[in-house]
């Protein structure tokens, strides 16, 4: 009875530590497109890396891993990982000015299903029918938000295309999760977030001549506090982990989508339409089923072969 009170305990704490970094993200990624008309891509991209490092160095320097949280067997995972995370952020960092919130927020979430791909034709992981059905819901409901924003208008027609390059970032966040996968086996969370943010703020500074501003001063506490937000939500994230297996606390990603609808209508006065709403709700409702379909045939395959060795 005691166990099981702990293990509740700790996948309460789990569920609480995910929501909480989805909510950080969140706010972060309104942050971002408060100041999208004040700051270009590539330095918004800048201060949110670079003011994440000071927080990952306090949160090595107070679990004493200082001196070995860094090291790296694979760098060079590291930079192709950074490589492919940097341009996802810094797409998804331009659509957030084009775009409305819930939209982008919304579109986000085909990462898993372009993942699933992914681990189909370069991973040789197998991909049942089920998936595949689940995949192809998703991108049904990519095609309705398109159709919603689908323009021939030439001041609209942004929008359309802001709709091709979320999924570009999409792609991106698939791939950058590829790498992070095999480079779990040899380093720690905090190293591949330290470094990955470290890539990011190096390649950033490559837009440095192409139009960078000095932003007032409201706007660059904005930004910094942004940086900081985002690695207290990281460091949520990983620690989530910790406490809940992934696909317990997995599906608690889509709370973003709830609260990128408040926030858009609260702070910037934005309306999801019906077809972004549906488009959405397929796209969620997708991906939630694919996390549950593999748990249960995670906990189906852990208890034949306790049955097997038995």
């Amino acid at each position: 009875m005691g166990s099981w009170a702990a293990i509740m305990t700790d996948t309460i704490k789990g569920i609480s530590l995910k929501i909480l970094a989805v909510s950080l993200f969140t706010v972060l990624m309104s942050i971002i497109k408060a100041t999208a008309d004040e700051v270009p891509t590539g330095e918004a991209v800048f201060f949110r890396s670079v003011f994440t490092l000071p927080v990952l160095f306090a949160f090595l320097w107070w679990s004493g891993n200082l001196s070995t949280g860094l090291k790296t067997e694979r760098p060079l995972g590291h930079v192709l990982r950074g490589l492919a995370g940097s341009t996802s952020m810094g797409l998804r960092f331009f659509c957030l000015g084009i775009l409305a919130f819930p939209d982008v927020t919304a579109l986000s979430f085909t990462t898993p299903l372009v993942l699933t791909v992914f681990a189909a034709l370069f991973l040789g992981e197998t991909v049942g029918k089920f998936r595949i059905s689940m995949v192809c819901l998703g991108f049904a409901g990519v095609l309705i938000i398109l159709w919603d924003q689908l323009s021939f208008d030439t001041s609209e027609r942004m929008k359309t295309i802001a709709v091709g390059l979320m999924l570009v970032s999409a792609s991106m966040a698939a791939l950058a999760q590829m790498f992070v996968r095999k480079m779990v086996a040899t380093e720690s969370s905090t190293a591949i977030v330290f470094y990955f943010m470290l890539t990011t703020s190096v390649l950033s500074l490559l837009t440095l001549p192409f139009g960078w501003v000095v932003p007032p001063l409201e706007t660059t506490l904005l930004l910094i506090l942004g940086g900081i937000i985002g690695g207290v939500g990281q460091l949520c994230l990983t620690q989530s982990y910790r406490f809940a297996p992934a696909s317990v606390v997995a599906p608690f990603d889509y709370t973003a989508m709830l609260l990128a609808i408040g926030i858009g209508y609260v702070w910037f006065n934005e309306v999801p339409t019906l077809g972004v709403i549906s488009g959405a709700a397929l796209i969620v409702l997708a991906g939630v089923v694919i996390v549950l379909r593999e748990r249960h045939l995670g906990i189906k395959l852990a208890a034949e072969r306790q049955v097997r060795f038995k």
